[in-house]
Order: C-alpha cells, then sequence, then structure tokens
C-alpha cells in the first residue's frame, strides 16, 4: 500500500485547463484558462506547486508532507477541505479525480450562514497530450444500473474499506427521478425532482440536495444547506467514459467532523 506522499505523487506534472465558476443554479459566471506545475525537488522530498491563471497572480506552495484536510487515494484522486464545519464560518471542499492524462476537481463552497455559494469546475490535461472533453451531462447519460467497487479511507488513517456498490437510476412515468443506492447490506432510495441541469431530492425539505449536471460529463452534489448537529456529505461524479463513472464522496458527522473519504468506480451493466 502506497504512503500519502507517494499518492500525491501521481500528480507530478504540468496540468493545463480552466477554472470554470457556477452559481448554485449552474449558471456560467466566468471561464479562466490555467496552467499548474507540480515539481517534484530533492528527490521527490519537496514538491512545489505553481498555479498560473490569466488576470491573477501566480499561487505557489511547497509541501513536504500532506495531511490536515487532505487525503489521496493510490491512483492519486484525492480532496481537500475543511476538517470541521462550524457555526458561522465558511466551508467547502475540493474533490479531485485523476484519470489517465486528465484530472477533473470540483470545489464546492457554502457561506457563512450554511447555503451554497458557487462551484468551481477544474478541467485539465498533461501539457502535450490530447484531450477529448465529454459533453455537458445529461440525465439520460445516468439512467440504468450501474454496478461498482468502493474504496473509503479514513482521516485517522486506519486500513481502508473495499466493498462492492449498486447504483439504480430511472425516470418513473411522470418523470421524477429514482435512485437506489445499494452498498454492503443497505439500500437506500430517494427521489428527485428533474428541471434541466438541476436534479432536486427535496423529499425532506429541511436537507435537499441538490445535484448538478456539469460540463465534460461532471455532477456535483451538494446539500443546499449545511447544518449543524447533522451528518453531510460533498460528492462530485465523473462520466469519463458512456459506460465508466466515477463518483467521490467527503463525509462528515452530526458533530461536523471530517471523517472519511470514498471513492467509487462503476460501470453501466
Amino acid at each position: 500500500m502506497k504512503s500519502q506522499w507517494e499518492c500525491f505523487l501521481q500528480n507530478l506534472g504540468v496540468w493545463e485547463g480552466s477554472f470554470t465558476n457556477f452559481s448554485p443554479q449552474g449558471t456560467l459566471l466566468n471561464d479562466t484558462s490555467s496552467r499548474l506545475c507540480l515539481e517534484g525537488l530533492n528527490n521527490n522530498q519537496k514538491v512545489r506547486l505553481t498555479l498560473s491563471r490569466s488576470g491573477k497572480d501566480d499561487l505557489i506552495r511547497e509541501f513536504r508532507s500532506v495531511g490536515g484536510g487532505l487525503l489521496f487515494f493510490e491512483n492519486g484522486s484525492f480532496s481537500e477541505g475543511l476538517i470541521q464545519l462550524g457555526p458561522f464560518s465558511e466551508f467547502g471542499g475540493e474533490l479531485a479525480f485523476v484519470h489517465e492524462n486528465r484530472r477533473l476537481r470540483l470545489v464546492q463552497l457554502f457561506d457563512k450562514n450554511g447555503h451554497l455559494n458557487g462551484l468551481t469546475l477544474i478541467r485539465e490535461h498533461l501539457a502535450g497530450t490530447l484531450v477529448v472533453e465529454r459533453p455537458p451531462l445529461q440525465i439520460h447519460d445516468l439512467l440504468g444500473e450501474w454496478r461498482g467497487q468502493a474504496v473509503t479511507i479514513y482521516r485517522d488513517l486506519r486500513p481502508p474499506d473495499t466493498y462492492s456498490t449498486t447504483l439504480k437510476i430511472q425516470l418513473d412515468d411522470a418523470g421524477r427521478l429514482i435512485q437506489s443506492i445499494s452498498f454492503g447490506n443497505r439500500t437506500i432510495t430517494s427521489t428527485a425532482t428533474v428541471k434541466g441541469s438541476i436534479v432536486l431530492f427535496d423529499q425532506d425539505p429541511e436537507k435537499q440536495v441538490q445535484v448538478l449536471l456539469l460540463p465534460d460529463g461532471a455532477s456535483a452534489t451538494s446539500p443546499l444547506k449545511v447544518q449543524l448537529r447533522q451528518p453531510l456529505f460533498l460528492e462530485a461524479g465523473w462520466l469519463i467514459q458512456s459506460n465508466l463513472r466515477q463518483r467521490m464522496i467527503r463525509s462528515y458527522n452530526d458533530k461536523g467532523e471530517w471523517v472519511s473519504l470514498t471513492l467509487v468506480t462503476e460501470e453501466r451493466v
């Protein structure tokens, strides 16, 4: 099993792409080209990050270790964010996939009152490689039965859990979405309203969860409001190929503490 540092090193290289900002309703606000260099120094004992974006000063960070609100999977996919939800403070997290020569990253931000405030979709490819971007995600891209494997890693670095998953998504006669997720011996079924690129799980008015369908086969799953003393999760999805999808879930307990990160790799049956 790789160390967290070795997993981080899977991201070395020069990544070219863009930062695209969206409103909480999925309206595209602006798009900025980007170039991110992750350079290993001193025989990869240190990593320097240099982010260049048009119209902005370069951001430079150096790493000698990873930890805190940051966890990596063995393929280099990762999540970074706050480790604690607090009262009257901003909240958010980043979920990032790595697949071959591409990365897809999603940042979800909430304001001091806990309301979803905006999203940033970051699409990147290794410099000098060809990239074919997928079209914006449509609800029909997700219909059917998906079977996969999930890996959950923990903030306290206990051994990871691996288990199989099944996801079934269908539309009823009224056009309402029905979703059934099975993992281990548990099955959770929920329903949602579909309106354009917004899928709203609205069964419980106090705990509404929204899925935004985004460019490049991406999706963002967010509570419309994060609340104290209630467990919550942030999720991103990426339809890498028509029948191959990954989802990443960052989970918090009812004390607002970040506890785990799950990566699901699933194929349509």
